[in-house]
C-alpha cells in the first residue's frame, strides 16, 4: 500500500495538470455532457486515462475503475457507477479513499455537473432556505456521490444537517455540515458537495 501511495505522492502534479486541463475542456462541452448523461465512449476515456495516472500502464486492469466503467456502458450516470468505479479505484490504489484526480473524482465532477444542471432547471427559486426534508434530501444526495454508499454516514454532513432540521440554514449549520463533509472525503471540502448544495438552498432563497 505504500507503494501505491509514494506512487500517488510523485504524480500529483500531474494529476493536478490533468484535472485542471479536464475542468477548462468541460467548460467548453459541458453541453454535450448535460445532453449525454450517459456512460459513453467520451466518459469510459476520461475514467482509463485517470486509471493510468495511477498505475502507469497502458492497459486498464482487470476489475479496475475502465473495467466498471464498461459494465455500466450505455446506461445512465448515476451514483451506482459512481460507486462501482470507487471499487474499482480502490483494487488498483490499495487505498479506501478516492485519490485526487483519479477515476472517482472525475466521474463524481462530471455527475456533479449533471446534477447541479438538472436542479437549477427544475427548482428554480422554490428554496426555503431551512433544512427540510427536501434541503437534507439534496445533502444526502451528495454525499452518496463522494461515499459510493447507499446511506448516510454516522457523523457524515446530512448526519450533521438533520441535527438541525427545521432551522435556518445559518452559518453554525453550515460549519456543521462541512466537519461533516470533511470525514467523509478525508479533511477536503469538496466544490459541488453537500455544503455547496445547502449554500446553494441558502442563496437561492434569498434571490
Amino acid at each position: 500500500m505504500s507503494s501505491n501511495f509514494i506512487r500517488a505522492t510523485r504524480i500529483a502534479a500531474s494529476i493536478r495538470s490533468t484535472a485542471f486541463t479536464q475542468s477548462r475542456r468541460s467548460f467548453s462541452i459541458t453541453s454535450r455532457i448535460m445532453a449525454a448523461q450517459t456512460v459513453d465512449s467520451d466518459f469510459i476515456s476520461k475514467i482509463t486515462a485517470a486509471e493510468k495516472l495511477i498505475t502507469n500502464k497502458d492497459d486498464p486492469v482487470q476489475g479496475g475503475p475502465t473495467a466498471q466503467a464498461q459494465s455500466h456502458a450505455g446506461q445512465q450516470l448515476t451514483s451506482q457507477v459512481i460507486h462501482d468505479i470507487t471499487m474499482g479505484e480502490r483494487k488498483i490504489s490499495g487505498s479506501e479513499k478516492p485519490i485526487q484526480g483519479g477515476p472517482t473524482s472525475i466521474a463524481q465532477s462530471i455527475l456533479t455537473q449533471i446534477s447541479k444542471s438538472a436542479n437549477s432547471a427544475s427548482q428554480g427559486s422554490s428554496a426555503s432556505g431551512v433544512l427540510d426534508s427536501s434541503t437534507i434530501s439534496k445533502i444526502t444526495e451528495k454525499e452518496k456521490e463522494l461515499t459510493g454508499q447507499d446511506g448516510p454516514v454516522p457523523g457524515g454532513p446530512t448526519a450533521k444537517a438533520q441535527q438541525h432540521a427545521g432551522e435556518n440554514i445559518s452559518s453554525q449549520s453550515l460549519h456543521d455540515i462541512t466537519e461533516g463533509e470533511k470525514k467523509v472525503t478525508g479533511g477536503e471540502r469538496v466544490k459541488g458537495g453537500p455544503t455547496a448544495a445547502a449554500q446553494s438552498e441558502l442563496g437561492k432563497s434569498r434571490s
